[in-house]
C-alpha cells in the first residue's frame, strides 16, 4: 500500500491534548479540518504497556487514555469530516487495533525509532509509516531507512528536536538537506517550537511533511500546550505553505514576462 499526498501533508497533532475528554477530541478533529490541515493524529495506547507505574508521567497518561472504542468513533467522526485519521502506537495491542479500523498510515515515535518488537508489529501490517527522528543517532536512522527499505514498506522520515517546547534557533534544519540528500524517501518536520516559521524554513529546504502539535485556543489548558500551535496559527501556516512553490518558481534566465515593461532601461553601452 502507498500513501499519496500532494504538495505538502499537514499534520495536525493532536496527540493527548484531548486531555482524555472524547468530547474534546472532536472538537480538536473539526478545529484541524477547519484549519486547513491534511490529518489529526493522535496517540493510541494502553498505559501500563507505555510506562511503568513508578513513573512521574504514568497518572497524566493513564488520565489522557482514550479507549478502542473512543478511537474507532473518532475515526469514523474524521472519515465522514474527510481528514484523515491516524495514530501512534505505543504497543502491539493498539497496532492490531489501527490496523483493524483500516488506518492507512502509521507513526513512531522517535523515543521508539529502536523499538522494533513495536516497528515489527507495524511493518506486519504493510501499511507506509512515518518516523520521527528525535534523538536518533545517524546509525539508527540509517538502521530503521535501510529494514523498511527490505521488508518494502513505503516510509517517511522526519527531522525532529526531542524538545517541549523547542527554541527556533535549535532547529538543525540543515539536517533535513543531509536526510534528503542521503536517504531514498520523502523528507518532513516534527517542529516542537510554538511558532511556524521554522516549517516555512524547513519547506524551502525541500521538507513536504509537516507536524505541529495542535490546541483548541491560547487558554486551552492541555498537555501539550507549551509545544502546540492554535488554529489560528495552524490555517496560517497551511496557508503560507501553499505559497512556497508559487514564490519559488521555475528557473528561467533572460527577460521574463513581468519584466517586459523595465526592458527599455536594459542597456549594452554608455550613451
Amino acid at each position: 500500500m502507498r500513501f499519496k499526498f500532494n504538495n505538502f501533508f499537514l499534520i495536525a497533532e493532536a496527540g493527548i491534548n484531548h486531555n482524555g475528554n472524547l468530547k474534546k477530541a472532536f472538537k480538536l478533529v473539526d478545529s484541524a479540518k477547519n484549519s486547513g490541515a491534511s490529518a489529526i493524529k493522535f496517540q493510541t495506547y494502553i498505559t501500563e504497556k507505555r510506562v511503568k507505574k513508578n513513573n512521574p508521567a504514568f497518572n497524566i497518561l493513564k488520565k489522557c487514555e482514550l479507549s478502542f472504542k473512543d478511537f474507532e468513533r473518532l475515526k469514523k467522526y474524521c472519515d465522514r469530516k474527510k481528514i484523515l485519521f491516524f495514530s501512534t502506537p505505543f504497543d502491539t495491542e493498539s497496532v492490531n487495533f489501527l490496523n483493524n479500523i483500516n488506518v492507512k498510515l502509521f507513526k513512531v515515535s522517535s523515543f521508539d525509532i529502536s523499538n522494533f518488537e513495536l516497528i515489527d508489529s507495524i511493518v506486519s501490517t504493510k501499511k507506509p509509516m512515518i518516523v520521527s527522528t528525535g534523538m536518533a543517532s545517524l546509525k539508527e536512522i540509517k538502521k530503521i531507512n535501510s529494514y523498511l527499505n527490505k521488508k518494502k514498506i513505503k516510509h517517511y522520515l522526519l527531522h525532529c528536536i526531542s524538545s517541549y517546547p523547542n527554541k527556533e534557533e535549535n532547529s538543525y534544519l540543515k539536517n533535513i538537506q543531509y536526510l534528503k540528500n542521503n536517504f531514498n524517501c520523502e523528507i518532513g518536520l516534527s517542529d516542537h517550537t510554538n511558532d511556524i516559521k521554522t516549517c516555512l524554513y524547513a519547506r524551502l529546504l525541500g521538507a513536504n511533511i509537516f507536524e505541529k502539535h495542535f490546541k483548541l485556543s491560547e487558554n486551552d489548558n492541555c498537555i501539550d500546550s507549551p509545544v502546540s500551535i492554535t488554529p489560528k496559527k495552524m490555517r496560517s501556516l497551511s496557508d503560507e505553505l501553499k505559497k512556497i512553490p508559487k514564490i519559488l518558481g521555475e528557473i528561467k534566465f533572460g527577460i521574463r514576462e513581468n519584466e517586459k515593461s523595465a526592458k527599455i532601461f536594459k542597456r549594452n553601452k554608455i550613451l
